[in-house]
């Protein structure tokens, strides 16, 4: 009050009653003010708004506009205002009063801006910015989409109670620090988790593979990524159908053989049966066949193919030949052994179906290595 009383040149020595009224009148004309302007202008805000977006933006960028913003127009409009009033009543001189009632403002303010933030991320997350992955044919993971969205809010977060802290001087550092013991166990704690976090962030920016792309580890393991998440990869290993769960920090730090994009070997089985044999025992034997390979993940199950042919011997006997064709997933010349292994699991398998229904045969087989792209 003395100091308004000095601005207005008045140098005179109030009663403290009258000092008081005069701060009360103040802080009264200082709501009515407060009041009309805020009535202006959430009038005349979203008209404003509206009318610079218009003129200034894509007609991309008013859509989204429109779709994201317009819904909460009236809550942007009383953040906007109640920003203003906060930082006005924090930049020039006021009666304490309302330097009092500002701390509470401000608070208020900050809670608005970090819900009012939420809402708008995620408006704009389920929108567009799916949609726009969609778009680009990349393979989504729900894991990663949770990471990312809780990621963003807490930058929200730490960004406004930042803000918040510095325009009321308040010593966050100091706070953290006076946690003591307890943020230290916290802090050891947490620094695996981070690291899986860390480790994550660099295999999603590399990409070395994407979901349902065969890999080859060091370890020998070799299957289909089901899922990346964002503190371990899934799995599938071939042969076994079982599902591996390896952690994203180990994947970040060994060679990866990605088998997608390498050729494909050519596996062919003959299966010679000494008699004649009807339409439906081909198709018995056919089924038999392709049953007792689709569980082999190193397999394209989608290119098997079995012909058979009659074959008539000079002795007057019957029999009849099946050719079958396996393109085996994933063909680098350093993977002799692999391939090996997906030819024992195959004739294993084969072989264990076809006895099990009393069927005689010889079996010969034969690789081929082609120079094709693998489309899985």
């Amino acid at each position: 009050m003395d100091y308004l009383l000095e601005v207005i040149g008045v140098d005179i020595s109030l009663p403290d009653p009258i000092t008081v009224a005069m701060a009360l009148l103040l802080s009264l004309i200082f709501f009515l003010t407060f009041l009309l302007v805020t009535g202006l202008s959430y009038l005349q805000l979203p008209k404003l708004i509206d009318s610079l977006f218009t003129q200034f933006s894509s007609t991309e960028f008013r859509e989204i506009y429109q779709k994201v913003m317009t819904p909460h127009q009236g809550w942007l409009s009383w953040v906007i205002i109640l920003t203003i009033v906060d930082l006005t009543v924090l930049v020039i001189p006021a009666p304490t009063l309302l330097k009092f009632l500002e701390f509470p403002l401000g608070l208020l303010v900050a809670i608005n801006i970090i819900f009012l933030s939420f809402k708008l991320f995620i408006e704009l997350f389920e929108r567009y910015l799916i949609e726009v992955m969609l778009e680009e044919d990349r393979k989504i993971n729900s894991e990663l989409l949770a990471l990312a969205k809780f990621l963003t809010k807490a930058v929200i977060v730490l960004t406004v109670v930042f803000l918040f802290a510095q325009t009321h001087q308040i010593n966050i550092f100091g706070l953290v620090a006076s946690l003591g013991i307890g943020g230290i166990t916290i802090a050891f704690a947490s620094q695996k988790v981070l690291e899986q976090i860390l480790w994550s962030i660099v295999l999603y920016i590399d990409r070395p593979f994407t979901v349902d792309d065969y890999i080859h580890l060091p370890d020998g393991t070799l299957g289909r990524v089901e899922s990346i998440g964002w503190r371990s990869t899934k799995v599938r290993l071939s042969g076994k159908n079982t599902l591996v769960i390896v952690p994203n920090s180990n994947l970040a730090q060994v060679n990866i053989e990605n088998l997608t994009g390498a050729s494909r070997v050519i596996l062919m089985v003959n299966l010679t049966f000494l008699r004649s044999m009807s339409d439906e025992e081909k198709a018995l034997i056919e089924q038999l066949i392709l049953g007792s390979t689709r569980e082999i993940l190193g397999i394209d199950h989608q290119l098997t193919k079995i012909t058979f042919h009659d074959l008539n011997e000079e002795t007057g006997s019957n029999h009849v030949q099946a050719q079958v064709v396996f393109f085996i997933l994933g063909a680098a010349q350093t993977s002799m052994e692999l391939r090996r292994n997906l030819l024992e699991i195959a004739r294993a398998s084969i072989i264990e179906r076809l006895h099990d229904y009393g069927i005689t045969f010889k079996f010969e087989e034969k690789i081929i290595d082609i120079a094709q792209p693998m489309n899985i």
